[in-house]
Protein backbone atom coordinates (compact mmCIF):
# COMPACT_ATOMS: atom_id res chain seq x y z
CA UNK A 1 0.00 0.00 0.00
CA UNK A 2 1.25 3.40 -0.72
CA UNK A 3 -0.24 7.10 -1.90
CA UNK A 4 -0.24 5.32 -5.68
CA UNK A 5 -2.63 2.82 -6.21
CA UNK A 6 -5.41 4.21 -7.54
CA UNK A 7 -3.13 6.42 -10.58
CA UNK A 8 -1.56 2.65 -10.37
CA UNK A 9 -4.63 1.25 -11.15
CA UNK A 10 -5.80 4.04 -14.04
CA UNK A 11 -2.10 3.77 -15.61
CA UNK A 12 -2.20 -0.21 -16.01
CA UNK A 13 -5.85 0.51 -17.73
CA UNK A 14 -4.68 3.58 -19.72
CA UNK A 15 -2.44 1.75 -21.34
CA UNK A 16 -4.59 -0.95 -21.95
CA UNK A 17 -6.66 0.77 -23.52
CA UNK A 18 -4.79 2.58 -26.07
CA UNK A 19 -2.80 -1.21 -27.08
CA UNK A 20 -4.05 -2.72 -30.18
CA UNK A 21 -6.97 -4.56 -30.26
CA UNK A 22 -10.37 -4.63 -28.67
CA UNK A 23 -10.01 -3.59 -24.80
CA UNK A 24 -12.18 -6.12 -22.64
CA UNK A 25 -12.82 -5.19 -18.81
CA UNK A 26 -13.95 -7.43 -15.67
CA UNK A 27 -16.38 -6.06 -14.07
CA UNK A 28 -14.22 -5.67 -10.60
CA UNK A 29 -12.04 -3.42 -12.89
CA UNK A 30 -15.38 -1.21 -13.52
CA UNK A 31 -15.61 -1.09 -9.29
CA UNK A 32 -12.52 -0.76 -9.04
CA UNK A 33 -12.68 -3.71 -6.46
CA UNK A 34 -10.15 -4.80 -4.18
CA UNK A 35 -8.54 -7.66 -3.27
CA UNK A 36 -10.83 -9.77 -1.34
CA UNK A 37 -8.70 -11.20 1.57
CA UNK A 38 -11.80 -12.74 3.56
CA UNK A 39 -12.87 -14.98 0.53
CA UNK A 40 -9.80 -16.53 0.27
CA UNK A 41 -9.42 -17.43 3.73
CA UNK A 42 -13.00 -18.93 3.57
CA UNK A 43 -12.03 -21.14 -0.20
CA UNK A 44 -8.28 -21.04 0.11
CA UNK A 45 -8.66 -20.83 -3.56
CA UNK A 46 -6.08 -18.28 -4.86
CA UNK A 47 -8.69 -16.82 -7.62
CA UNK A 48 -10.94 -16.25 -4.72
CA UNK A 49 -9.33 -13.13 -3.91
CA UNK A 50 -10.64 -12.03 -7.13
CA UNK A 51 -14.22 -12.63 -6.41
CA UNK A 52 -15.69 -10.67 -4.69
CA UNK A 53 -19.60 -11.29 -4.47
CA UNK A 54 -21.30 -7.34 -4.42
CA UNK A 55 -25.47 -6.55 -3.73
CA UNK A 56 -26.68 -4.25 -6.47
CA UNK A 57 -27.25 -2.05 -3.37
CA UNK A 58 -23.86 -2.09 -2.53
CA UNK A 59 -22.31 -0.97 -5.75
CA UNK A 60 -24.84 1.51 -5.70
CA UNK A 61 -23.72 2.87 -2.43
CA UNK A 62 -20.26 2.91 -3.47
CA UNK A 63 -20.64 4.33 -6.63
CA UNK A 64 -22.91 7.47 -5.64
CA UNK A 65 -20.59 8.22 -2.64
CA UNK A 66 -17.96 10.28 -4.05
CA UNK A 67 -15.31 10.17 -1.25
CA UNK A 68 -15.01 6.34 -2.35
CA UNK A 69 -12.54 5.15 -4.92
CA UNK A 70 -15.24 2.99 -6.71
CA UNK A 71 -16.77 6.73 -7.50
CA UNK A 72 -13.21 8.02 -8.40
CA UNK A 73 -11.95 5.00 -10.42
CA UNK A 74 -15.36 4.58 -12.24
CA UNK A 75 -15.74 8.13 -13.12
CA UNK A 76 -12.68 8.75 -14.30
CA UNK A 77 -12.45 5.34 -16.49
CA UNK A 78 -15.79 6.22 -18.23
CA UNK A 79 -14.30 9.26 -18.79
CA UNK A 80 -11.35 7.88 -20.46
CA UNK A 81 -12.96 5.25 -22.19
CA UNK A 82 -15.34 8.40 -23.61
CA UNK A 83 -12.56 9.76 -25.01
CA UNK A 84 -11.53 6.54 -26.58
CA UNK A 85 -14.48 6.05 -28.39
CA UNK A 86 -13.71 9.07 -30.57
CA UNK A 87 -10.25 8.42 -31.66
CA UNK A 88 -9.45 6.75 -35.41
CA UNK A 89 -5.99 5.79 -34.52
CA UNK A 90 -7.31 3.47 -31.51
CA UNK A 91 -9.36 1.40 -34.31
CA UNK A 92 -8.26 -2.08 -33.34
CA UNK A 93 -6.69 -2.56 -36.79
CA UNK A 94 -4.63 0.80 -36.53
CA UNK A 95 -0.94 0.87 -36.79
CA UNK A 96 1.10 0.19 -33.59
CA UNK A 97 4.72 0.87 -33.06
CA UNK A 98 6.48 0.47 -29.37
CA UNK A 99 8.53 3.49 -28.45
CA UNK A 100 12.18 2.83 -27.03
CA UNK A 101 11.80 5.54 -24.12
CA UNK A 102 13.81 3.95 -21.44
CA UNK A 103 13.02 1.56 -18.18
CA UNK A 104 10.41 4.43 -16.11
CA UNK A 105 8.64 5.30 -19.20
CA UNK A 106 6.52 3.09 -21.41
CA UNK A 107 5.17 3.97 -25.16
CA UNK A 108 4.37 3.81 -27.76
CA UNK A 109 2.56 5.14 -31.23
CA UNK A 110 -0.81 4.52 -32.94
CA UNK A 111 -2.17 6.02 -36.34
CA UNK A 112 -5.13 5.27 -37.76
CA UNK A 113 -5.78 3.63 -40.65
CA UNK A 114 -6.26 6.75 -43.04
CA UNK A 115 -3.43 8.05 -41.67
CA UNK A 116 -4.67 11.24 -40.47
CA UNK A 117 -4.66 10.99 -36.98
CA UNK A 118 -1.79 9.72 -34.87
CA UNK A 119 -1.59 9.05 -31.20
CA UNK A 120 2.01 8.80 -28.13
CA UNK A 121 0.82 6.65 -25.81
CA UNK A 122 2.86 7.55 -22.92
CA UNK A 123 2.78 6.21 -19.41
CA UNK A 124 5.20 7.09 -16.71
CA UNK A 125 5.19 2.96 -14.77
CA UNK A 126 7.28 4.01 -11.64
CA UNK A 127 6.66 6.34 -8.20
CA UNK A 128 8.99 8.68 -9.37
CA UNK A 129 8.50 11.92 -11.58
CA UNK A 130 10.03 11.74 -15.02
CA UNK A 131 10.90 14.20 -17.79
CA UNK A 132 10.40 13.25 -21.72
CA UNK A 133 11.99 15.10 -24.30
CA UNK A 134 8.96 15.12 -26.63
CA UNK A 135 11.68 15.78 -29.29
CA UNK A 136 12.09 11.32 -28.25
CA UNK A 137 8.96 10.63 -29.76
CA UNK A 138 9.62 12.38 -33.08
CA UNK A 139 6.27 14.70 -33.19
CA UNK A 140 5.50 16.57 -36.76
CA UNK A 141 6.30 20.11 -35.85
CA UNK A 142 3.64 21.66 -39.02
CA UNK A 143 1.09 19.80 -36.34
CA UNK A 144 -1.27 21.14 -33.43
CA UNK A 145 -0.45 18.45 -30.41
CA UNK A 146 -2.45 18.13 -27.47
CA UNK A 147 -3.04 15.49 -24.70
CA UNK A 148 -6.41 13.72 -24.80
CA UNK A 149 -6.25 12.54 -21.86
CA UNK A 150 -5.74 16.24 -19.53
CA UNK A 151 -6.46 18.63 -22.39
CA UNK A 152 -2.97 20.20 -21.99
CA UNK A 153 -1.37 21.69 -25.40
CA UNK A 154 1.51 20.77 -26.59
CA UNK A 155 3.21 24.09 -27.56
CA UNK A 156 6.33 23.17 -29.24
CA UNK A 157 7.38 19.99 -30.02
CA UNK A 158 10.97 19.87 -28.95
CA UNK A 159 9.96 20.85 -25.16
CA UNK A 160 9.83 18.99 -21.93
CA UNK A 161 7.30 16.94 -20.34
CA UNK A 162 7.03 16.18 -16.64
CA UNK A 163 4.86 13.21 -15.95
CA UNK A 164 3.38 12.61 -12.61
CA UNK A 165 4.17 8.94 -10.76
CA UNK A 166 2.04 6.66 -12.83
CA UNK A 167 1.01 9.61 -15.31
CA UNK A 168 -0.13 8.91 -18.51
CA UNK A 169 -0.75 11.06 -21.48
CA UNK A 170 -2.11 10.11 -25.43
CA UNK A 171 -0.26 13.34 -27.00
CA UNK A 172 -2.66 13.58 -30.86
CA UNK A 173 -2.72 15.70 -33.50
CA UNK A 174 -6.05 15.54 -33.72
CA UNK A 175 -8.27 17.56 -30.71
CA UNK A 176 -10.95 15.24 -30.31
CA UNK A 177 -11.97 15.21 -26.54
CA UNK A 178 -15.28 16.32 -25.95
Amino acid sequence: KDDYSEARFLCAHIIMLALEGIPAFYVHSLLATQNDHQRYAMTKRKRSINRTQWDIEDIDQCLTNDNTHHARLHQRLKEIIQIRKRQKAFHPNATQFTLHLGDHIFGFWRQSMDRSQSIFSISNITCQPQELSLLDINLISTEAWVDLIGGEKISSVDEKILLAPYQSVWISNQNIIS
